[in-house]
């Protein structure tokens, strides 16, 4: 028999925390469950450290209820604020919870709110309740209406506490873009009043240029906002002190701010080293040199049927021959010219660093049409992003007709009016054509899929010129859970199906498995000849989201990658985004940019930018284009970084790289700046440093000096170990 009601025994001041362990629960949906007096004696007693597919429970995809019985003593209330706070943990998906009746918190959206259904399930729940709602010494009733979608659903990773809370639990200080500056938003949720602290420094040289104090007051349950305008290349630091509390609350935030230098205006070589293509495969490669154009390109060494358009630098043809062919590029402008040695391998390896390129999901999602695909592609390349090494261009879901015509072929929709034409346009520039389909009946956004039109889809494909298929579980998901079949041969049967009807086509088609990590896919993705794999659910441009995805769900996965198979953690979150037809700038700030692009870059991750390139601005064509960081991400080792270091809101991530030297990347996790010896950082991974190269600056450093790393920031260096 589960404890149903939490027994405080002996609950002192100096604890201040309750646990919650367990509670009752309930599938279906009434109202009249939130309100203190329903009688839920009948309902199914739980425990909070198991998800409800495990309680003997058949699959809830859907809606769930918690009832929780609870006494909470008067001695939580004793102090400066009378009030407690619900530190619930994580639940899948989304939540709205009551208590006695009160709404006291609601986190990510239901299916029937504005907008549908948005998950948040690895959020953290902290929920401020009003004293007022409290039966103090006597049953409270805290009820939790749970929207669940997918394994595994509700509360299931272990009690949640009763806390009495600190500064930090009632107010919150934030930071957002707001009409050339920045808005400061002080909220509360009891009144407070207290100095707000302001600097202003320069990014670049750390000099402090406004220091100035601020009284503030905010009532309860209200916020204040205060505009600050901030140049670019500034950062803004706000510390807001209640001396009723020990507690201060920071937040920061820069202007974008361009670390990378120019790119000099002779050519320069930004590629990658080596390219794989199988025998008598099109081979589809643009040279990547920067520089003043017009430019003149020049290849030694191409094997017999590969040539070499010498105005647009672009390689064609095939070779029939296996083998490895070392090539040296040249290009020339009326400011100089430029070498680099480069291998051709053609062997039946493809995919030998990951991809650099474009999706068209987190900025059109369903609202792609051919004319946005192409703006982007021209944008890609007239822009410069093609001479740093992005040549994929990838169309997501929405392009499929509604339905199949008589005899099965797939077909585009009206959006997308010459598919051949677009992928032969591609080609002629040097750039590779991606597609998006699903091993279910239908896709995420309710197209038709590839099931049991295995073969036929690959052809079509291939008509086109495809070199990309990004393969998406979502619309098989409702085919597995209808079977029983759960057994990692289950993961594996329709994706190897599609492989088949892949490798017989002439041309090679990069396999990239979209299902979320499920089944651990790392672990058999490379046996099926796929050539990379999602690790993570879908990332948005929030820090969350960037953090789950970067550097949780890469936890212990750096084995399983190397060249032709990578490891997933989803689409570039810079630039204007919106998954929609209306586009934004990106939330992450440009600290947080910077993290994301260093991380994705020790990964040797997929590098799909995920914005409108057409719109780019110079803070993000810098973000993306700083040869040296793409540079690791491209290392022809193809050793993708472990995590060496966790430690007071720090980690530090390195890789090993092909000429010997060691690419480390030390994250601030923290909300304010800290300050970091490199000598000593590297020493805590067993590096004694030579000699220390700042990646985003390009510059060479002193391994012995202290670095200020911004909050949810990173110092990313490149180091020669003795």
């Amino acid at each position: 028999m589960i404890l149903l009601s939490l027994l405080l025994v002996s609950l002192s001041l100096a604890a201040q925390v309750a646990t919650v362990g367990g509670g009752r629960f309930q599938k279906g949906d009434d109202p009249a469950w939130s309100e203190y007096g329903f009688d839920d004696s009948s309902w199914l007693e739980v425990s909070f450290d198991q998800a409800w597919e495990t309680l003997g429970l058949e699959r809830v995809n859907g809606i769930g209820w918690y009832r929780i019985h609870v006494v909470i003593p008067s001695s939580l209330k004793k102090g400066v604020v009378e009030a407690i706070m619900l530190d619930m943990g994580a639940i899948d998906d989304s939540d709205q919870t009551w208590i006695n009746g009160h709404p006291v918190g609601k986190t990510g959206t239901f299916p029937e709110d504005p907008g549908g259904y948005s998950s948040e399930y690895g959020k953290r729940r902290y929920y401020i309740v009003d004293p007022r709602w409290v039966r103090w010494d006597q049953d409270n009733v805290i009820a939790v209406r749970v929207y669940n979608f997918g394994d595994p659903g509700g509360f299931y990773r272990g009690a949640f506490n009763l806390v009495k809370p600190s500064l930090k639990d009632f107010a919150k200080l934030s930071l957002v873009a707001d009409q050339g500056g920045y808005k400061a938003v002080l909220a509360s949720s009891v009144k407070t009043s207290g100095t707000l602290d302001i600097s202003i420094t320069d990014v670049m040289t750390g000099t402090p240029e406004v220091s100035r104090k601020q009284k503030v007051t905010v009532g309860a349950w209200k916020e204040k906002q205060l505009l600050y305008p901030l140049a670019p290349q500034k950062r803004l630091k706000l510390t807001y002190t209640d001396p009723r509390f020990d507690e201060i609350l920071e937040a920061e935030v820069c202007a974008p701010y361009i670390l990378t230098p120019p790119a000099p205006a002779e050519p320069r070589y930004n590629g990658p080293l080596v390219f794989g293509v199988r025998p008598g495969s099109p081979v589809i490669f643009r040279l990547a040199f920067s520089g003043d154009k017009p430019m003149k390109y020049a290849v030694e060494g191409l094997p017999e049927g590969v040539v070499l358009d010498p105005e647009k630098g672009v390689l064609s043809g095939s070779c029939s021959q296996a083998g490895d062919y070392p090539l040296v590029f040249t290009a020339t402008n009326d400011k100089g010219s430029a070498k680099a040695c480069f291998t051709l391998k053609v062997g039946e390896q493809i995919g030998l660093t990951p991809p650099m390129g474009w999706n068209s999901w987190n900025c059109w999602a369903l609202s792609v049409s051919q004319e946005k695909v192409m703006a982007s592609a021209a944008a890609m390349i007239n822009r410069g992003l093609a001479d740093y090494g992005y040549s994929y261009i990838n169309i997501d879901d929405a392009w499929e007709a509604e339905e199949r015509t008589p005899d099965g072929r797939i077909e585009a929709n009206e959006k997308f009016p010459d598919m051949k034409a677009l992928g032969d346009w591609l080609h002629s520039n040097g750039l590779k054509f991606g597609i998006y389909s699903s091993p279910g009946d239908f896709t995420c956004g309710g197209y038709p899929g590839s099931l049991d039109h295995e073969r036929q889809d690959a052809e079509v494909w291939n008509s086109w010129g495809v070199d990309y298929l990004k393969y998406d579980w979502c619309g098989y998901n409702k085919i597995f859970e209808a079977g029983r079949d759960k057994s990692e041969a289950a993961f594996i049967r329709p994706y190897l199906k599609m492989q088949q009807f892949l490798r017989e086509q002439p041309r090679d088609i990069f396999y990239s498995l979209c299902q979320y990590g499920w089944g651990r896919v790392w672990e058999w993705g490379a046996f099926i000849d796929a050539n990379s794999w999602r690790t993570s659910h879908d990332i948005n441009d929030s820090w969350e989201s960037l953090y789950d995805n970067g550097f949780e769900r890469q936890l212990g996965l750096h084995p399983y990658a190397g060249p032709g198979h990578w490891n997933d953690p989803d689409m570039l979150i810079v630039g204007k985004v919106g998954w929609s037809s209306s586009l934004r700038d990106s939330r992450l700030t440009p600290d947080e940019q910077y993290t994301h692009i260093s991380l994705w870059s020790l990964l040797a991750a997929n590098m799909l930018i995920g914005c409108d390139l057409s719109q780019i601005d110079d803070f993000t064509f810098n973000l993306l284009c700083n040869n040296e960081v793409n540079a690791v991400n491209q290392d022809t080792l193809g050793h993708q970084a472990h995590q060496d270091v966790v430690e007071d809101g720090m980690q530090i991530w390195s890789r090993d790289l092909y000429d010997g030297s060691y690419a480390v990347g030390i994250f601030n996790l923290n909300e304010v700046s800290v300050p970091v010896r490199l000598d000593g950082a590297l020493a805590k991974i067993g590096l004694k440093a030579e000699k220390a190269r700042d990646l985003w600056r390009q510059k060479d450093i002193e391994t012995d000096s202290e670095y200020l790393i911004p909050p949810h920031g990173v110092l990313y260096v490149r180091v020669q170990s003795r």
